[in-house]
Formats: C-alpha cells, structure tokens, sequence
C-alpha cells in the first residue's frame, strides 16, 4: 500500500499551482461566465500565488499541516469566484485530512469529497456547468481505497473523468455553447490537476493540455452581454474576515440579503473570504463588519474589466482616485483607477467606490472626526497590472505626485513583482484635476494607436505644463490635519486673506498667494490664474470644488471667459485634496492643447 506524505504532495501541488498560471491568459480569454469580463486567469493565478509563496515555499513533514497552511493562504489570497471556489475546496480538503502526518489514498479521496462538498456549500446558487462540476466529477471519480500500488494510474482515472466533465460543460450552461468555449473556471482546476499528474509522471516543466486552446472563442468579450451588464451587480467586491467562531451561515445569508450575486463565503470559523456582486460594494464590507474584523476589501468594476477585454489598443493606461476625472470620461477612454483608502474612525472605505465625494463631504460635516486617507496596497495594484497586461502589450499608471504620496511607492513595489520590462510608472508630480488631465492624455493617445514610448514621451512634456492651483477660504481642516501650524490660521484670519497654492514642478503644493477679503473670490481667482498662464494658447481645463458646486459653476464661467478652453470640465474634488483642504476648497487645473 502506497502513502501520500507532506513533501510529495507538496511538490505535486506546486506542480499544479505552476501549471495554472502558465495557462492564465487561455483562462482570461475564454472567461463568459457568469460575467464576460477576461479575469479567470489572473484571478486563480493570484490565489495559487499566494499559496506558491506562502505554504508551499517552505518545508513540511505532516500532509495535515500542509494542506492547512495552503487553505489559509488561499483563503487570504483568494480573488474572483473561481478563487474563492478553490480556496473553499483545499480549505475543506484539509478539514478532510485533519492533523494527519501522512495519508493513504483512500484517506485523501475522501478528503477530496469533503472539499468539493464544501466548495459547493460555499456558493449561494450552484450552477452546473461550472468549476463545481468538474471538482464535482473528479471527487466521486477518485476511487476511496487503500490497497493502491500504482498512484500514477490512480490519479490519471480520476483525471479523464474530469476531462470529460470539462467537455460537456458548454451543454450544461448556454452562454459557454454560443461562445464556443468551456467554463474558465472549471479549465483551471483541470489545469490544477494535469500540473499534478505531471508530476506523478515524473516529467518536467509544465505540460500544455488544454482542450480549450482548440476551441476559438465566437463570443469577443464586451461585445453585449457583459458591457450592458445588470449594474445592480457591477461590483466585484471581496473582502476577508477575521474573528473567532464567524458564523457563516449568516453571513452567507446577509451577503444573499443584499441582492447579490455570485455569492461565494468560503473559510473556516476564524477566517472567511467573501465574494459577491452587486451594486454598493460599501453595503457588503459594512455588513462583513459585523461579524468580525475585515481586512483586505477590494472592489472591481466588471463593466471597466469587460471594456478592456475588448479593447484593442496596444497600451493600457491606469491612475489612482487622487485624480479628479470628468463624470465619463474613464468609460469613454478606458482608463483604469485604482481607489486610495480613506476611514472615519473605525470604518474604511475604498476611495469614489464605497464612498462617493458628495457621502464623504456629507461625513465630514457630520462627524466629529477626521478623516485619514491612506496609500493602496501593493495587492491593489498588482491586480490591477496583471488583469491589464493580460490584455494589452504595455500598461502605462499615471499616479499622484510622489511628493505628496507613498501610493507611486506602492504601484512601483508591484510592478517590480510582475512583467516590468512592459510596465510604465509616470509620477505626474500633480494631482486632482492636473492628474486627470495627464490621464485623459494618455489614454487619448493610446486610442490613437500610441506605443508605449511615444506616450511616455507626450507625458514627459505635458508634465511640466500641466498646472494647478487651489484655494480655500478656512484653514482649520489643514490645521486640524496638522498640514499647517495653528498659528497661521491665526495670522491669515486676522488678515483678512483667502490663501491660494500651487503646486510646484517638484509636486509639492505651497501657498504662493493670497486674496484680501471675501467678494466675488471665484471671479478673483479665476484672473489670478489666468494672469499667470498664456491666453494666446488653446487650453483643457477642470475646475474642482469641494462640496461648493455655486462656488465651482461660477469659477468654471470666469475661466472660460478669460481662456481659450478646448474642454472645460467641472468636477467634485475627492478625499484626497478635500480631507486635508477642507469644504469650499476649489481648485483650478490647466493643461495646454499640442497642435
């Protein structure tokens, strides 16, 4: 009789891990359901990532704490369904297994039936047809004895068993038949297994068997179904959970309460991946909230994803929320925003994604507490890239002044883990509107057919021309931030002076001037900035304002008349101007046309 012990099965494991993100773009490619939006792939190779450098990149002696450590790393680095499906499944073959330092293969077949049951339980509403099925397939294939001899032939029947039900999943769910395709979800976990017998086979490298690289795919991403989806179910929002005894039959309930869809709560008692659709991510990191404390909450937009699947251009362009982009303007050209995190308290939000300016200005007259914005994390960003140049040649972030910010650190950190040799980080030494419009150049280009380099160029001199100013009228924000010195409030108050600030080539922003009085400062300000630019160039304007729409409309009027503005577009300036300047705060930023 033969025994399954940890360093064997560890190595098979990452032999399947492997073998999954090699095929990622296949899976990003032929990804229909149950939202068209080309990220299958990246989504199970992030989760098996966390597990390669995790539990599988030490030493184990014992099969039970092995498969431990790897459903609590897949667990926390779960992404998308179908990782939190995986995760829920090596979670439950490990509860399967128990503290056992070797098992025998009848032993790990039950084990297998245990975390395919518990990866079906995990879902709300279990479609056929899907990764399950095919989990399904191979668990009650996997023969529960002991007296096995020959793992390798024991494996490989299971194996074909799961092939098969891979194939018939098209005829199992419609959308994969009119696209010509089988379930992405479910080709990863067949990959998963074919990196596995691989192994048993004694090859090396990383075996290409994959059926649905020989169907071409009829149905191109975001060409309908997905672009026009519900947007009741725009989000895909994930968070984890951490506490003691986490009722997850609850939290499943509350999650299905919300009008959610694909609803995934996988974990154990003390840690649980959430996964949902649906359309105020902020409703479900709250309700997560209850149960117990919630770390790692992300929120992408499929409509965004989808777009991208099917864009041709040959460079993808991102930015972060510090930039103050035009209502429309990131769906028209496709641009990319990874949210900054911003908490009241005790309560955390993703930047414009769980809390739109107009709530956070609402808040901050509200409560009696300050706001803190923060950087996102490496993780945030490293989704984001890998989703992006799983579809496009090059990736261009166009990310807030480094001056001001450690979130250029941030993106900088992820890409030096991926492909950097295609990755492009430009510190726009600018922020809010100025950003955006170093953005919108970008992308514009992009659109044109621009390669990476020309784009860079372009950005290289918009960067110094591209202009901001900003003025607010109370500076206890900033003193209470401590941005400024009590004592100038003080000063400016007796003065009479409404401060106004740039900022500078470096990307800082200092005070620079200042207005005397309080008549028509809109109308002051607009022949401040305007004495101070070219009125003989044509120019792109954004006018921001901080919880002062009057105040901005009349500003953005004064501009245009004192210009020549090709665009002119007025925004909501965002936390990350707003929580340090205050309401009333409106800001002015100015980029020249190139002929």
């Amino acid at each position: 009789m033969r025994s399954i012990r940890g360093p064997g099965l560890r190595r098979a494991l990452i032999g399947g891990a492997r073998h999954v993100i090699a095929d990622r773009e296949t899976l990003n490619r032929i990804n229909v359901f149950p939202v068209a939006d080309g990220d299958t792939g990246s989504n199970l190779a992030l989760t098996l990532g966390s597990v390669l450098s995790g539990a599988l990149s030490r030493r184990v002696t014992g099969v039970g704490e092995l498969m431990r450590r790897v459903g609590e790393d897949a667990i926390d680095g779960g992404r998308g369904n179908s990782g939190a499906i995986l995760a829920q499944f090596l979670t439950g073959m490990a509860a399967g297994i128990g503290d056992r330092v070797a098992v025998a293969p009848g032993q790990l077949a039950l084990a297998v039936r245990a975390g395919a049951q518990s990866a079906r339980e995990a879902v709300s509403e279990p479609r056929e047809g899907t990764m399950l099925s095919v989990i399904s397939a191979f668990a009650e294939a996997l023969e529960h004895r002991d007296e096995v001899q020959d793992l390798k032939a024991w494996f490989a029947h299971a194996l074909e068993v799961a092939r098969k039900a891979l194939a018939y999943t098209p005829q199992q769910l419609p959308v994969l038949l009119k696209a010509g395709v089988v379930d992405a979800g479910a080709q990863g976990f067949l990959d998963l297994l074919e990196g596995i017998a691989a192994f048993l086979a004694g090859e090396s490298g990383v075996r290409r068997l994959h059926p649905a690289d020989q169907v071409e795919p009829l149905l191109a991403h975001g060409d309908g179904d997905a672009a026009d989806a519900d947007p009741a179910h725009r989000w895909c929002s994930e968070c984890l959970v951490l506490g003691e005894a986490l009722d997850m039959s609850a939290l499943r309930a509350g999650v299905a309460g919300l009008g959610a869809s694909s609803v995934v709560v996988a974990g154990s008692c003390t840690r649980v991946r959430v996964h949902a659709h649906l359309a105020a991510p902020q409703a479900l990191f709250e309700l997560a909230a209850r149960f117990g404390r919630v770390e790692s909450s992300k929120a992408d937009d499929m409509h965004a994803q989808a777009r991208t699947a099917a864009d041709s251009a040959a460079v993808a362009v991102i930015t972060d929320s510090s930039a103050d982009l035009p209502e429309g303007i990131a769906a028209a050209l496709n641009i990319h925003v990874v949210p900054l995190r911003l908490n009241f308290g005790e309560q955390d939000y993703l930047d414009k994604v769980g809390l739109s300016p107009r709530q956070f200005y609402r808040k901050l007259r509200e409560l009696d507490v300050l706001p803190r914005t923060s950087q996102p994390p490496p993780g945030d960003f490293r989704r984001q890239f890998e989703f992006l140049l799983s579809h496009h040649p090059a990736l261009i972030y166009v990310g807030v002044a480094r001056a001001m910010s450690g979130t250029i650190q941030s993106a900088e950190s992820a890409a030096q883990r991926g492909a950097t040799e295609r990755t492009f980080i430009v510190d726009s030494a600018n922020a809010a509107g100025g950003q955006a419009l170093l953005a919108i150049a970008a992308a514009e280009a992009a659109r044109r057919g621009d390669q990476a380099s020309a784009i860079l160029e372009q950005l290289q001199s918009l960067r110094s021309r591209t202009l901001t100013w900003a003025m607010t009228a109370d500076l206890g924000m900033a003193v209470r931030g401590g941005r400024l010195p009590a004592w100038s409030k003080a000063v400016v108050e007796a003065l009479g002076l409404t401060p106004i600030a740039r900022i500078k080539p470096g990307g800082k922003l200092g005070v620079v001037a200042g207005l005397f009085g309080q008549q028509r400062l809109p109308e002051r300000f607009a022949r401040h900035v305007a004495r101070r630019v070219d009125r003989r160039l044509r120019w792109r304007l954004i006018v921001g304002h901080c919880d002062a729409a009057a105040a901005g409309e009349t500003l953005l009027g004064s501009m245009r008349q004192l210009l020549n503005c090709q665009d002119a577009w007025l925004v909501e300036t965002g936390p990350a101007i707003g929580a340090h300047a205050g309401p009333g705060t409106l800001v002015i930023s100015l980029q020249p046309v190139e002929a």
